[in-house]
């Protein structure tokens, strides 16, 4: 079972003596090509393996008609991870991008193209940023129930940084293309 850090707590860097503060971190997962399921599993186990970075909770899986995707994508499974972690959001975004390479992700010219995983950083603490290589809070994920129902799923009060209670976004865009998938269950340690 992972423990999970006191938030009030600021973590010190024992060599450099530099303190971090702990931020609580929301990641999408996805997957629609190859063992979809497989996929999801390996990318918690690679996110709760990694250094300063506690897992908290995992949602159940859902299935996912894609969204914006080209023709003849096939569905997406969806997780999501809550995490504590006392790295930067860039050091975080590199250890998703390191995580999607490890799945073999290849990047493409097309957008939303087919993946074999996307890690996907929603919130982290109550960064922002809004360069290029890192957008955050994520720009489309409050518009997204394959994201926002498995975070309400973990946590029925949260908050989506800038634009309100998840649960209220949740109802204003449906659940319309997405099924529970109660067969496949995520682990982590």
């Amino acid at each position: 079972m992972t423990e999970t850090p006191n938030p009030n707590i600021i973590d010190a860097d024992t060599l450099t003596g530099e303190m971090r503060p702990i931020r609580r971190v929301v990641i999408a997962l996805g997957s629609n090509l190859g063992d979809r399921f497989g996929n999801l599993q390996g990318g918690v186990a690679a996110l709760a393996d990694t250094p300063n970075v506690w897992v908290t909770g995992v949602s159940p899986v859902y299935e996912s008609e894609p969204v914006g995707c080209p023709p003849d994508s096939k569905p997406f499974l969806n997780a999501v991870v809550l995490a504590d972690t006392t790295l930067s959001a860039h050091r975080l975004l590199d250890r998703a991008l390191a995580v999607e390479d490890a799945f073999d992700r290849l990047r493409s010219e097309v957008k939303n193209a087919p993946r074999t995983l996307d890690v996907d950083l929603i919130v982290v603490g109550d960064r922002r940023s809004d360069k290029d290589e890192l957008r955050l809070p994520h720009p489309r994920a409050h518009e997204r129930a394959f994201v926002l129902k498995p975070w309400l799923d973990l946590e029925p009060d949260a908050e989506f940084l800038g634009h309100g209670p998840v649960a209220e976004l949740l109802a204003k865009v449906g659940t319309e293309g997405l099924t529970p998938r109660p067969d496949l269950v995520l682990e982590y340690e």
